[in-house]
């Protein structure tokens, strides 16, 4: 039996980080989400990898007999705000699988892990496997999108039909914008604060304005800002910031088999490192109306629903025009 690493020693100018199994008291935002409700019953899925053992938390609904469809979350959210796009999948008869991948939600939260789409892929197979899931859709947002795309890839016997909403990494970033290393990522993450958290979804999601239903969207970024737990939270986070960055999928999307939809909010400037680059080389970045109809005709047949005027997250913005597409697409 492997014995499980030790947590990673903190670089010299960073302060020391709680690693995962540290026992804290159970509370709202610390880092297993320990008293944050979710809408659907909570289960585990227990696994080992990398010489440690850990728990990925999921959510099912609808019956096991149904068509199978797995709904992957950004890097900002957890399962939980898939609520009304299961409840009204369930409906059209499908069953759904809503798993937090490691490093999210409710999920562990290794400090010493080498994150990877691989890696969040063969795990979210492995808990299709325990279901019994032989086959099944995929639906990705934001981050979940690149997770999908290589999920897609990985499992290509498996994936029936691929939905990706609003999906970073359409672009490589690396092409522009400089590198920065994981303890870079692991500073801007400390000094992030609730407030600032929530201008930027205000600002990168929503063109400026605030309605009072996007409050559950930031909710859990603002409560893990002053975490007890912060400092493992944001190492993490930066763990996975660096997966992004590193990690491109859009140069497989050529190799994609599986039918598939985009779904694009036309005003996204969702993209990494912006902050980095001149004004010019920015303007350039995160064009979500140029970068879906790349997209499209990269995937062999791709099917694309614009959604003009319209952000980072349809599914919020514009519920009805995204969640018919979505039925439609993934009609049993």
């Amino acid at each position: 039996v492997p014995v499980p690493p030790p947590v990673p020693v903190c670089p010299e100018s960073a302060p020391p980080r709680s690693g995962e199994g540290v026992a804290t008291k159970p509370a709202r935002f610390d880092a297993r989400l320990s008293l944050y409700e979710y809408p659907f019953e909570v289960k585990t899925f227990a696994y080992s990898a990398q010489g440690q053992q850990l728990e990925m938390a999921y959510m099912e609904l609808g019956e096991v007999s149904a068509p199978a469809v797995v709904l992957l979350h950004g890097k900002n959210f957890s399962g939980a705000y898939w609520e009304r796009t299961a409840t009204a999948l369930v409906e059209r008869g499908l069953r759904v699988i809503i798993p937090d991948q490691i490093g999210f939600g409710k999920s562990s939260k290794p400090t010493s892990f080498q994150y990877s789409f691989h890696a969040l892929s063969h795990a979210t197979g492995a808990l299709l496997d325990e279901l019994g899931v032989k086959t099944f859709s995929v639906v990705g947002h934001s981050m979940g999108g690149m997770l999908a795309a290589r999920l897609a890839l990985l499992h290509e016997e498996r994936v029936e039909r691929l939905v990706l909403v609003n999906p970073i990494g359409l672009e490589d970033w690396q092409r522009v914008v400089p590198y920065q290393s994981v303890d870079t990522w692991y500073e801007g993450e400390l000094k992030k604060t609730p407030e600032k958290i929530r201008e930027y979804m205000k600002q990168s999601y929503f063109d400026g304005t605030w309605e009072p239903e996007y409050d559950a969207l930031a909710e859990l970024q603002m409560g893990w800002s002053e975490s007890a737990q912060r400092e493992q939270l944001a190492w993490v986070s930066a763990l996975t910031y660096d997966m992004i960055f590193t990690q491109p999928v859009v140069h497989d999307f050529g190799r994609i088999k599986a039918p598939t939809l985009l779904i694009i909010g036309t005003r996204d400037r969702t993209a990494l490192g912006k902050p980095l680059v001149s004004p010019e080389v920015r303007a350039t970045m995160g064009r979500y109306e140029v970068l879906g109809k790349q997209a499209a005709a990269a995937i062999a047949g791709a099917q694309l629903v614009e959604l003009e005027g319209v952000g980072h997250i349809p599914q919020v913005e514009a519920y009805d025009a995204y969640i018919k597409a979505l039925g439609e697409f993934l009609k049993p």
